[in-house]
């Protein structure tokens, strides 16, 4: 089976049991808004450091951690045993390269599927995070996921953002907050986890028309990170969300970085703000997730 072949396939199951839950479940779990907001939890484990405290430079980082299951094919069908070692090899990851912030997509509180307990919480207390916090895009069911922070300092004014519902894929959304620049704490960054659908570019599209919406009213440099499930495409949703809030990323046409290996597609991406500079980015080759990590470090342009 080739892999369009096999992408075909895939759509074709997540409309058939997208269906199935919609039609079992009610569709008023669709149908909730169209968006909600409301402040995350945040957790505080130990004393705020950066990992790089006499140095002016961020080390950030993405990585869509799927739910624990590493590359398995679906958690549901792991032992929490199996989940928790998972993470414990992202703990250990994040440990060696330490980033500052740490943006997570398909990251669970407690669910069903995934344990009954919090990936987020675990993540931070085995990778020595100070602080985190979860957008839960998806709540009910027994389910609770979405996209997280973990990071050395806090993150002010936290607030999740869930897109318009889009069955029969289930909802994704975006977390956003404030953080200050490594020894410039009166230089803020307003800092986004984002995660959009990866079924349709039309629902991909009206979410970055959302999410503009909701940045655009931002009045500090942008930093958003995420799983795109795009590339850079002219009038794609990547090189839409670029250009309206005036952002800027590493080598967006380089076809030689590829972040989701299944694919080898690049749909995982930091984008910033011209304040910023990259002064190095790479995709990890740890196999710790079903999508690479995107590790960077960022300066502040001269003034």
């Amino acid at each position: 089976m080739g892999k369009k072949t096999f992408l075909t396939f895939i759509k074709g199951l997540v409309i058939l049991f997208g269906s199935v839950f919609v039609f079992f479940m009610g569709a008023g779990y669709y149908l909730s808004g169209p968006y909600i907001s409301y402040p995350p939890v945040m957790h505080r484990y130990s004393k705020p450091v950066w990992s790089h405290a006499n140095s002016e430079i961020l080390r950030i980082m993405t990585l869509n951690i799927a739910h624990g299951a590493k590359s398995g094919f679906n958690q549901i069908f792991l032992p929490t045993t199996v989940i928790k070692s998972n993470l414990q090899n992202i703990g250990s990851l994040l440990l060696r390269e330490k980033p500052d912030l740490v943006a997570l997509q398909e990251a669970d509180g407690p669910s069903l599927w995934s344990g009954n307990f919090s990936h987020v919480n675990y993540l931070a207390n085995n990778a020595n995070y100070p602080y985190a916090f979860q957008g839960e895009h998806v709540k009910g069911l027994r389910l609770s996921y979405g996209t997280a922070f973990l990071s050395k300092t806090q993150i002010s004014d936290p607030v999740s953002y869930t897109f318009k519902p889009s069955p029969p894929t289930l909802t994704k959304g975006f977390v956003v907050g404030t953080i200050y620049w490594p020894g410039k704490p009166n230089r803020k960054i307003d800092v986004v986890s984002l995660h959009l659908d990866f079924f349709r570019g039309s629902v991909r599209k009206n979410q970055v028309t959302e999410l503009v919406s909701k940045l655009s009213k931002q009045k500090n440099p942008l930093i958003i990170m995420g799983d795109f499930n795009s590339g850079w495409r002219v009038k794609s949703p990547m090189e839409v969300l670029a250009t309206k809030l005036d952002l800027k990323t590493y080598k967006p046409e380089e076809n030689e970085i590829a972040t989701f290996p299944l694919t080898n597609k690049r749909i995982d991406w930091i984008l910033i703000s011209r304040e910023m500079d990259f002064l190095s980015y790479q995709v990890l080759p740890d196999s710790v997730s079903d999508h690479k990590g995107v590790l960077a470090q960022l300066s502040w342009q001269s003034e």
